[in-house]
């Protein structure tokens, strides 16, 4: 017999969430591996917040919704409060109930200090790598270790001199907004001046900086993202965000390495990088923490300075093939996770979204890990 397509509403509600979310749905396996994670930073939550006063919303729920953020690729937060509100896989993993109001999305903009101020994003990435099973995946002597650019949110209209000589008029203040969004976003021609970091800053974000990530390449303000892995299954072991410099990767990569290398120098570890890492001082830095350096070799026009005391061990092909696997980290943080154009300013809020982002690419990658 043929149903009748009617609505039939109910007074009560005896919706189970865990029952309507699969047993083996992915969400399951990475929210045991977060809980486990938050329940570790309960103290350092707690000195967070005041002892008195009115409750807030828990940051272990707010730090559960970035994550879906992320692995959804949901462009806004506004979009992600609105998936929470009907989504009920949503509401599982982050931990709110059928009938629970889901808050509202400058939650996350008047919480997010908060968050910087205890450096949770790296609190969140050490606490996953910490955990009994995570770390039996993880090498203690293979790392690669690279950077990428993230492009800042702000345009090049905003780079300006830093004595504010700069031949245009400002943005009137009165008038309609018409006129005003005429003179803001009206045509700039930037042929024929020279602008770098020493002389222009941008008004938006004055911690970005232009820079070209190679010749023949256009200049953007921009941050370096950085990022250490190790290389038995590719998991990000730590990640970095700096203000981006000729020589930002390497000093970065230094301070890394210092966190995976043996205190007392016994225990010797390989770093792979590519050939923008291939200079004398670089490697002497690495010989000096206890690492071999297995760094492609730069030949273009130059010598070298990985000889052949590096190049003759079967090892050094390897490294140079598995260190390949760190741009799948760095596609999946500015492909998925939406980091190629971050949508945060400041320093240190980029850093909280790139480590972040970090995490998150750990958190997608360990169920099959785990499983198998």
């Amino acid at each position: 017999m043929r149903g009748t397509d009617e609505r039939a509403g109910s007074l009560f509600s005896y919706v189970d969430l865990e029952s309507r979310i699969p047993p083996k749905h992915p969400l399951r396996a990475i929210r045991a591996i977060v809980n486990e994670a938050l329940a570790t930073l309960d103290a350092d939550f707690a000195g967070l917040y005041a002892r008195i006063g009115r409750p807030s919303i828990p940051p272990e729920q707010l730090l559960r919704a970035m994550l879906l953020q992320l692995f959804y690729a949901i462009r806004s937060e506004r979009l992600l409060v609105e998936r929470l509100d009907f989504d009920l896989s949503f509401r599982w993993f982050v931990g709110l109930g059928i009938d629970d109001r889901v808050w509202d999305a400058s939650t996350f903009s008047k919480n997010r200090d908060r968050l910087l101020d205890g450096d949770v994003a790296v609190a969140v990435l050490a606490a996953i790598l910490d955990q009994p099973r995570v770390k039996r995946l993880l090498s203690t002597e293979h790392f690669s270790v690279d950077g990428t650019l993230i492009e800042a949110w702000a345009s090049m209209k905003s780079f300006r001199p830093k004595d504010g000589g700069d031949g245009q008029d400002p943005p009137p203040s009165g008038g309609s907004t018409s006129d005003r969004n005429a003179v803001r976003n009206g045509e700039v021609d930037f042929h024929g001046e020279k602008r770098s970091n020493a002389t222009h800053a941008s008004t938006t974000d004055p911690d970005a900086m232009l820079y070209r990530k190679s010749p023949g390449t256009g200049a953007v303000l921009c941050y370096m993202g950085h990022v250490l892995m190790e290389n038995r299954n590719g998991l990000v072991v730590d990640a970095e965000t700096t203000r981006v410099s000729e020589h930002a990767e390497r000093m970065a990569a230094v301070e890394m390495i210092k966190g995976v290398t043996s205190p007392s120098g016994k225990r010797r570890i390989t770093v792979d990088a590519d050939r923008g890492f291939d200079t004398r001082d670089f490697v002497e830095d690495l010989r000096e923490l206890g690492a071999t350096p297995h760094i492609a070799q730069n030949t273009a026009g130059r010598r070298s300075a990985i000889d052949v005391r590096t190049t003759r061990h079967p090892g050094y092909a390897t490294s140079i093939r598995v260190r390949k696997r760190i741009e799948e980290v760095f596609g999946w943080i500015k492909g998925s996770a939406g980091q190629r154009k971050t949508k945060v300013r400041g320093l240190a809020k980029v850093r909280f979204a790139f480590t972040f982002a970090a995490a998150a690419y750990n958190l997608v990658r360990l169920p099959k890990l785990l499983a198998a």
